[in-house]
This record gives structure tokens, sequence and C-alpha cells, in this order.
């Protein structure tokens, strides 16, 4: 009796150990940061690198530069500051349309690809595929955190007809993990997803002219067209839109789970963050055995927290099960 009691202790204690709550950092928009501040954004990815003992992913929404691909400048820097989180914590990025020629007149990534090379992060063990061998342009990775295996797929602004098929597949293939999606543009900031008769729309650009598989689709498409089609998506995370900054919408996707949609955009010209100087960043702490998420909105550069409604906020009854 003694002896089973024993090994039920261990049980329990294993299973709360591998539930135990883990923490991801969103860096949303660090255009302003690559053009006039690049000491901000190293003291972002510097805090992420000091804490990488609580930080299990880190991902970057897009628009890393803001000079829409006219000098090479802007990405030397936002390559030595991400390179600080080299080997500390696993991370990824996806490109804005800020990062593209013409601000997003096109789709070529030459300079993402060659700053951020796919021969360097194809070779990390938590790098799982690309849409394209060569091209960082759109990518997944797994990781482990909570006692839950995780995918996080990173998709293109204005993601393609072409790439969101290759998205499902990629969901498809992987149906015991939990899944994050990280694009640029997907959230507005009035709690909905992007859509007709919002600013910013992906259409509006050079690359909404594009028709057939190469077709660009904002939030309600992408919704409707990836992540409402699968019950193990759980996350949707991106940047891009203006005014407030901020949104936040949950929904029931087909299978009845519930999706956890967020907009986190820090840069000049958001309502309140004046020069765009000040550094913030998200932190999403994830509890299974609490079964909540928190999100709590920082900056190290200048030691703050925002506590208002839109940027300290958490999701309860959270179901990390797999349906």
């Amino acid at each position: 009796m003694k002896k089973l009691s024993i090994l039920l202790a261990i049980i329990l204690l294993t299973s709360c150990s591998s539930r135990k709550a883990f923490k991801i950092a969103l860096l949303p928009d660090t255009q302003t940061y690559t053009q006039n501040n690049p000491e901000i954004f190293e003291a972002q990815t510097k805090w992420v690198s000091d804490n990488s003992n609580r930080i299990s992913f880190v991902l970057h929404q897009g628009d890393i530069t803001n000079n829409d691909c006219k000098t090479e400048d802007q990405w030397i820097v936002a390559a030595k500051a991400m390179s600080i989180m080299d080997g500390k914590v696993p991370y990824a990025l996806v490109a804005g349309n800020h990062d593209l020629p013409g601000c997003a007149s096109n789709r070529n990534t030459e300079y993402l690809n060659k700053y951020f090379p796919y021969k360097k992060y194809s070779q990390l063990p938590y790098f799982g595929g690309a849409y394209e061998d060569g091209k960082i342009d759109n990518t997944w990775y797994t990781f482990k955190a909570g006692g839950i295996n995780w995918l996080v797929l990173c998709l293109e602004f204005g993601p393609r007809n072409c790439v969101l098929d290759w998205a499902n597949d990629v969901i498809d293939k992987h149906p015991k993990h939990k899944i994050i999606i990280n694009t640029h543009a997907y959230m507005y900031s009035d709690d909905t997803r992007m859509g007709a008769g919002d600013d910013w729309l992906p259409k509006a650009y050079g690359i909404g002219k594009d028709t057939g598989e190469n077709t660009a689709n904002d939030g309600e498409q992408m919704w409707d067209k990836l992540v409402r089609k699968h019950s193990n998506i759980m996350i949707v995370v991106s940047g891009h839109v203006l005014h407030r900054g901020a949104g936040t919408l949950v929904s029931k996707g087909d299978h009845g789970n519930e999706v956890y949609q967020m907009l986190a955009n820090y840069q000049g010209g958001v309502n309140g963050a004046g020069n765009g100087k000040e550094g913030y960043l998200r932190i999403l702490t994830i509890d299974p055995a609490k079964k909540r998420i928190d999100i709590k909105t920082y900056s190290p550069y200048i030691n703050q927290f925002k506590t208002d409604s839109y940027q300290q906020f958490s999701f309860e009854n959270v179901n990390f099960d797999l349906n």
C-alpha cells in the first residue's frame, strides 16, 4: 500500500511538473527602432535572452524594418538585435508590408532571406519546414512546453491562397500539436478580424492585385480558409494596425474549439504611443494547469508595464486538450 501511495505521488508530481506554466514573447512592428533607435530593439532582445529560462518561444509579427527595402541599413540593425537571442531562446519571424519593396508592391523578400537566411534557421532543432525551400517567408516550428506539443506557423503578409493551402496541409499532418499562427495582418483595432472597409488591408497594396493561387487574404478570409477549420488551432497573433494598436477576439472554430486572437502594435503612429520609442512587447503566460492565458505588455527599455484593459488581460477556462 505504501509503495502504491509513493508511486501515485510520483505520477502526480510528474504530471504537475509537465503542465508547468511557460511564456511566449511577442515582438510587434519594430520598424521604429530599426530606423531610429536600435538600442531599443536590442534592449528588447537582451531582456528576452536574460530571461530565457522563463521564455519558451519568441515571435516577431513583422515590419521588422521601415524602409520598404530601399537600403540594407535597417536590415543590418535588425539582424544584430535578433541575433542576441541566438542560442538562448527559439524565435521566428515574418515579413510585414514595410519589409517588402515599395511597401508591398510585390513579394520580393531578398533582404529578409539575406539577413535571416534559410540555411541558418533550417538547421535549428525546432525548425519544421518551409513553404518554399531556401526561403524563410512561410515556415513552421515545433516546441514542447507545459506538457503540450506546440506548432508555430509563420505566414507572410496577406498570405496567398497557395500558402493557406500549404498551411492547411501542415496542420492536418500534426493533429497532436496545438497550433499558434503568427502573421503580420490579421486582427483589427475594433476587436474584429481585418475585412472589408478596414484600413491597411493587404488587398490595398501592390500584392493585392495578384489573382488565382496568388490572391492575398485578409484576416476574415484567413479565418474562413484556414483558422476555423482546425480543432487544434488555439492562438493567432498579429501586428500592423494602428489606431489604438490593440484588439482581442475569441471565436469558436468549426469543431467548437475556442481560438484566441490578438493584435498588438506599439510603433509610432499608434494612439498613445507618441513617437513609438518606448519599446513595449507582449508577454503571454500560458498555464495549462490553471487553464488560463495571461497577457501583459512590458517595456524592458523603460521598465514599465501598460496596465489598461487592452494591454493586460486574461483568458480563463482555456481548454488545452486536443479535441
